[in-house]
């Protein structure tokens, strides 16, 4: 007999009262263009009360369809919803979508192909509509303008779960969605930015695409927003990093709500200073503040125009209704969220300890460049001196998050010194993927000088005042080191590589390498802003010392 080929992938739809929609889902899926018999479908019946349950078992029987099922739970949110249906998957990749939504024939398959690269963690796709009023119109188009972001990014870090993908190793061994969202709201966004945090690589895909029902009014529309920026206000206070920039939400909205608050902060000034004649100049400022507004949202208005002039007229309308939505619901969220939940995530560095240690880095990027530049000339003119080849060595480094950049160094090695390499060192037959060769005979005898007084790391202040890099933190790796850490290892990832750091006070060069990611978690673990100062303190030191350098 012809042994069965393995299962492709396992789709997990939650639904909760869902008995209206969820059969459109099934439909769809079974729609697909792979075999039915290369995926399963999970129905994740989420203590519905209305009948769905009975209703997707009958269709699956009437269908004959083997490897689809439907389980239930206590009412617990789709978040929950979905990580049980990834502990009971049994294929490698889980695929997730909601059950008012409708795969369309090639969906799986295009989330299927996205894995063909072996650094892909997860997926995201796209919706599509049907509907012709006015407000779900606006819906698409303004989905459509944020995928306008992410169209040709090489990496994301915002998956939305009503089209998206996960490696199901990597889903389990990060815990899954966070249940403390116990509604539809962010916690696909919580999820996505904590894989992104570890440096995984998320993609778009476009053509990975359902058909939705969006919000067929302003009052749908509005309230969804606002419990969007409720559960936002405790995303952000877990992911303070997010709040300046992600892949999907466009910086102009953050804008917008700046500015609807300050309107909504000034019309009551404004109403009572009426009564002393005073009102005017107020009246004024709110007049140029809407104007603000309105010339914020020229771009998006001109994507309208091409789709109907309708949609141009109800858009600052809704485009106002949508920051005042979001701008309210996040008050009230940080209200309501206010203390520390027991066992809740915290940010690795609060907001405020990120604005105090950005402000250290560029003043001391500042000093540093200062007092380095006439070392950095007499040190350049060594290097052309001593070996031909150019000043400075650029080479591509994992930073914050898995972000690439380019370090900067002084050149301590021959011109040559990469196509050398295999000529002393057997990486496939290193016991860890780091390496350090005592007296490399590639280093010049200028280089070594360099190396020891650290000197050859000084541009590198240049990389800490971009931001690439901070004054303290986890050296920056190569990208094939990266790639081999584990899901443990790559929470160095999770604050930016620093000039110096525990290891350059703890051994540098000496130290193997899963002895400096203890010592850099550990740092992690236990950031304090007076570690960091520790540590630049106890750098110098260590650097006239020369102890590891190499």
């Amino acid at each position: 007999m012809t042994p069965k080929a393995p299962l492709l992938c396992s789709v997990i739809i939650p639904v909760y009262n869902g008995q209206a929609t969820v059969l459109r889902s099934l439909d769809g899926l079974a729609g697909q263009t792979i075999s039915l018999t290369r995926f399963e479908v999970i129905v994740v019946d989420d203590g519905s009360t209305d009948g769905t349950k009975a209703a997707v078992e009958e269709w699956i029987v009437s269908h004959g369809l083997v490897h689809w099922q439907v389980v239930s739970q206590t009412n617990g949110g789709p978040a929950a919803a979905r990580n049980h249906g990834a502990r009971l998957a049994a294929a490698p990749l889980l695929l997730f979508t909601d059950a008012d939504c409708v795969p369309l024939p090639h969906w799986v398959e295009a989330l299927l192909t996205a894995f063909d690269e072996a650094d892909v963690m997860g997926a995201k796709g796209t919706y599509l509509t049907d509907q012709t009023s006015l407000t779900p119109r606006f819906v698409q188009a303004e989905y459509e303008d944020r995928y306008d972001r992410m169209q040709g990014s090489e990496r994301i870090d915002f998956v939305d779960t009503y089209s998206a993908a996960y490696r199901r190793d990597i889903f389990l061994e990060n815990g899954g969605f966070a249940t403390v969202f116990t509604t539809a709201s962010v916690e696909d966004q919580e999820f996505s930015f904590r894989l992104a945090s570890k440096g995984y690589r998320l993609i778009f895909v476009p053509q990975a695409q359902v058909k939705h029902i969006h919000d067929e009014n302003l009052a749908e529309y509005f309230r969804r927003k606002y419990f969007i920026g409720f559960w936002k206000s405790l995303l952000t206070r877990w992911h303070p990093e997010r709040m300046v920039q992600d892949s999907h939400t466009p910086p102009v909205l953050k804008i917008q709500m700046l500015l609807w608050g300050a309107l909504l902060g000034l019309l009551p000034v404004a109403l009572v200073s009426e009564i002393w004649s005073l009102g005017l100049p107020v009246w004024w400022l709110m007049a140029g503040l809407l104007l603000l507004f309105l010339f914020s949202a020229l771009p998006f208005l001109g994507k309208l125009a091409q789709r109907s002039w309708a949609l141009v007229l109800v858009g600052p309308l809704l485009l106002a209704a949508r920051s005042l939505a979001l701008g309210m619901g996040y008050v009230v969220g940080t209200v309501h969220f206010v203390g520390t939940q027991p066992g809740a995530p915290r940010p690795v560095i609060p907001g405020w300890k990120r604005l105090i240690k950005r402000g250290m880095d560029i003043v001391g990027a500042l000093v540093g460049l200062f007092l380095g530049v006439p070392l950095i000339l007499l040190a350049a003119i060594a290097i052309k001196l001593d070996s031909d080849g150019p000043i400075f060595y650029l080479q591509t480094r994992v930073g914050e998050h898995g972000r690439l950049f380019r370090i900067a160094k002084l050149r301590s090695m021959q011109a040559n010194a990469e196509e050398r390499l295999s000529e002393y060192v057997d990486l496939d037959a290193l016991e860890e993927p780091a390496y350090k060769l005592v007296n490399d005979p590639r280093v010049t005898r200028v280089g070594q000088v360099l190396r020891r007084s650290s000197l050859d790391e000084w541009p590198q202040f240049w990389n800490v005042l971009q931001g690439d890099m901070s004054l303290v933190g986890p050296r920056p790796e190569e990208e094939r080191v990266v790639a081999l850490y584990n899901d443990f290892q790559r929470q160095r990832l999770l604050v930016k590589p620093g000039l110096t750091g525990p290891m350059q006070v703890n051994g540098r060069g000496d130290l193997k390498l899963s002895k400096r990611i203890a010592l850099e978690l550990a740092y992690i673990e236990q950031y304090s802003l007076w570690r960091d100062v520790q540590i630049i303190l106890q750098t110098i030191p260590a650097v006239l010392a020369g102890r590891g350098a190499r």
